[in-house]
């Protein structure tokens, strides 16, 4: 977790992970890295479908060139901070397949809606039933999909809802670990 925005992100999500193993909530927590870089791209905005397009020199905004001639359709390019998650997704696959192959499991649930993630839950899913649960708000990446009766069988599909979330709080004291009041 990145403190670049909120200083406290970091001591927070640490007290969160404290909070889950004192708790007894999880055995194990595999960690990725957490990038965060200042990027260089295209201003873009949506057309009217929702479709990205280049954002263009057009009025009011207008672009002249060195001499101060006007530059129609120039494009605008913007520096911005990109937040990653990196080696997250590696290890949840990894760690299916290698259950998987060991055959250490029955049956598996992946809480993620990342596509990066469809190959090792299509491998799985020829071994053993796996659910994909969708922790956001968008619809479930297309390459997540499958079908019921597929490999295995008995595959199945959900997303989180609000509900779901405040439903499955710890408490607001774990041990002598507390809830930050932000949260």
């Amino acid at each position: 977790m990145s403190g670049v925005e909120d200083r406290s992100s970091p001591a927070d999500q640490d007290v969160y992970l404290r909070a889950l193993r004192a708790h007894g909530s999880v055995d194990w927590i595999a960690f990725g890295t957490f990038v965060t870089r200042a990027k260089v791209a295209p201003l873009a905005d949506r057309d009217e479908r929702g479709r990205p397009q280049l954002a263009r020199a057009r009025w009011p905004v207008q672009v002249r060139g060195a001499g101060g001639d006007p530059m129609e359709g120039a494009t605008f390019m913007v520096s911005y901070l990109d937040r990653e998650e990196k080696g997250t997704d590696v290890n949840l696959a990894t760690h299916l397949l290698v259950d998987v192959l060991d055959e250490t499991i029955d049956a598996a649930i992946v809480i993620s809606n990342d596509s990066d993630l469809a190959l090792p839950i299509r491998v799985a899913r020829g071994n053993v039933p796996v659910g994909v649960v969708n922790p956001g708000r968008s619809p479930l990446a297309g390459r997540l999909r499958g079908l019921p009766f597929e490999g295995a069988r008995g595959h199945w599909w959900r997303r989180i809802e609000r509900a779901d979330y405040r439903a499955s709080q710890l408490p607001k004291r774990v041990g002598t670990l507390c809830r930050p009041e932000a949260w």
